[in-house]
This record gives C-alpha cells, structure tokens and sequence, in this order.
C-alpha cells in the first residue's frame, strides 16, 4: 500500500496561513503582499538552499487538497477556476480536491487532472491510492484538511517546514487533532526555515 506524507509550511505558532484569506491574499495576513512571500520565501527566494525538501515535494503518485488549497472560491463553481497553479501545474498527476459541490474534472497541461471530490476524505484517500500504485500520495494541505487525515489516522509522515515569524491566527496545524505518538526521523536548519519530519506512530 502506498505510503502517505503530508508537507506543510507553518509559522513558529503553527498556521498555515494568516487570517483573513481571500482570493487575492490566499495566504491571509502574513506581513507579506498576501501571497505567502514571508511563509514560502524558503521555497522561492532560497530555493537552492532548500533543494533537498522541495525535490521531496514533488513527484507523488497522486496528491489530495482541500478547496481552499486548490483556490478560495467558496460555494457553488459560479465561474470557470482552475485554482492558483496556474496553466501547467507542478503536479503532473491526479490531483484530488474535497469541496462539497460537484464539478467535472478538470486536465491541464503537463499530465495534471484535478478531480474534484465530494463524498469525504476517505473517498478521496481510496482513489488517490488507487491512482498512486505503489508511489506516495502526497496530502498537500491546507492545515485543515491535512488535521482531518491526521485525526483519522491515515498520515504516515508529517513534513512541516517551520518560518521563524508568529500570524498569532489563522489556519493552524493539529486543531481539532486527537493526542498524536511521533517520532522525529529528519531535522535540517537553514537560513529562514527548520525543517522537521514527523513518522506517525500507531
């Protein structure tokens, strides 16, 4: 069975974006533009620093994440959206996204097809393994839906990439999430972000 990882980028107070997210700022307030820059400089700004936990990013045999992830447009699919990764997403493989409303699924350039998942997140789970073989699926956020996974139980490893500022709000990791046993299997300190991987035990 394909193994399941989760990656995250958090603040040292644990969110994954700021409060009050919108469409122009999908990030919320991060003292930033709105666009993450002061969460996600490690991935962009220090990329080459950082090349060893980006590459574990990508590729998963299939990934899984939530609407707001995928875009924050809320409620019915009143327009054509094909979320924030623009025309030739970094996936290049099924893409499965919870949201209460139906919608055809969605191919774009580069081998990425977003289906869009209405019926839970153990539906979405079944098919991403399903779709992934024996590769990795990759839970790709946000916080909320990668807490619903955790507290079901059906995360093998946690990657959290920790930014040394606080949102003090916002979206934060193991809300909700019942009492977890994890081992800490990978640590590396760069220059604006820690990272640390979590194997979670039964």
């Amino acid at each position: 069975m394909s193994r399941v990882v989760a990656n995250i980028t958090v603040s040292a107070d644990g969110y994954g974006a700021g409060p009050n997210q919108t469409e122009k700022r999908p990030f919320g307030d991060d003292g930033g533009d709105g666009w993450g820059d002061r969460l996600h400089a490690w991935m962009f700004e220090h990329a080459d620093e950082n090349r060893a936990e980006l590459d574990q990013i990508t590729p998963a045999g299939a990934y899984i994440m939530g609407r707001n992830m995928f875009g924050p447009v809320r409620d019915e699919w009143d327009r054509p959206w094909n979320g924030w990764w623009g025309a030739n997403p970094p996936y290049h493989t099924e893409v499965f996204v919870l949201t209460h409303y139906p919608r055809d699924p969605q191919p774009m350039e580069g081998g990425t097809t977003y289906h869009f998942v209405t019926d839970g997140i153990k539906a979405a789970m079944d098919r991403a393994r399903e779709a992934a073989g024996d590769r990795e699926v990759s839970i790709q956020g946000g916080a909320h839906t990668i807490n619903q996974y955790l507290a079901a139980g059906l995360i093998d490893e946690l990657r959290l990439h920790f930014v040394p500022l606080t949102l003090g709000g916002g979206s934060r990791i193991f809300d909700g999430v019942p009492a977890l046993n994890l081992e800490q299997v990978y640590a590396r300190a760069a220059s604006t972000v820690t990272h640390v991987t979590y194997r979670v035990l039964p």
